[in-house]
């Protein structure tokens, strides 16, 4: 086990739930989410300038679109088109609107430019979240059922793989992802250990390994293609959430964190940057 260094990102405030770190490559910066603020951050990788916008609901994630400035955004109420600069929105699916008690929950873009989503419920006391994938073509398919709490998602290098989580079975599913994005053999790819706490946000690097976040445990560790442990960073806050590469030559890795039941930890909340000692995966675009 290793302990490699990181930094805090500086800014005032924490957040009160961090989540759904990205790079927006166009911009240069790094983006993610306060789900209960609610609000979008972005922070610029060259000044360290950081932006806040404010929005009305519960927000879980925001990723890039090719072919637009504005971002899909999940919020509670429905997936949105997004514009940064003066927070006006544009919701074009809803999901969910027999569950009104879920809300969105973490989502990446895989290499056909398809957004692949988790649903959760809001209390985390039931099994009614889901996983979506979100087409092109903006329609959007129930992929998978009965989570408790949807975290993730990633890809393996190849593609070929979509590993999911529910935290609170403490699993990492893996599925096989054809290419027109079907998925199948979904099967156990790791476990959490109790004491490790709950696998939570996670990303791939460009040695085909994952970095997942510990909630509970205070950590990030990278897990090889065979899902053993190779590496943990530990990190001063106990609920880590989740993590994403950044940069031109995406070397810089980015971890939210949050203060939920640990606010008097003093830096619950922040952002970290760690020394990862390898070089992450382009976050790709939705195609939509």
């Amino acid at each position: 086990m290793k302990n490699a260094r990181f930094d805090v990102v500086s800014r005032n405030g924490r957040d009160r739930l961090g989540e759904g770190p990205v790079w927006l490559e166009r911009r240069n910066e790094l983006a993610w989410v306060d789900i209960l603020a609610p609000a979008v951050h972005r922070l610029d990788l060259i000044s360290g300038t950081i932006t806040s916008l404010a929005v009305d609901e519960p927000i879980g994630w925001v990723l890039p679109r090719a072919r637009a400035e504005s971002v899909v955004a999940g919020f509670k109420s429905g997936i949105t088109f997004l514009d940064l600069a003066n927070g006006a929105c544009e919701t074009f699916v809803r999901p969910e609107t027999e569950r009104p008690d879920n809300r969105l929950n973490d989502a990446k873009i895989d290499r056909a430019g398809r957004i692949w989503t988790g649903s959760k419920d809001d209390t985390d006391r039931t099994a009614s979240g889901a996983l979506y994938r979100l087409d092109a073509d903006r329609s959007c398919t129930r992929m998978d059922d009965g989570y408790q709490v949807t975290n993730g998602p990633t890809f393996s290098l190849d593609g070929h793989t979509l590993y999911h989580t529910d935290s609170g079975a403490r699993t990492v599913f893996a599925f096989d992802l054809h290419d027109d994005g079907v998925i199948a053999n979904k099967r156990v790819w790791l476990e959490f250990e109790p004491a490790w706490g709950y696998p939570d946000g996670m990303t791939t690097d460009a040695e085909n390994c994952l970095w997942i976040a510990h909630w509970g445990g205070g950590a990030l560790s990278r897990f090889d293609s065979a899902g053993r442990r190779i590496e943990t960073i530990a990190l001063p806050a106990t609920n880590i959430t989740s993590c994403a590469f950044a940069g031109d030559d995406l070397q810089r890795l980015f971890v939210t964190s949050s203060t939920i039941g640990c606010e008097s930890e003093r830096l619950a909340g922040a952002l970290f940057e760690v020394d990862p000692g390898v070089r992450g995966l382009a976050p790709g675009a939705f195609a939509g």
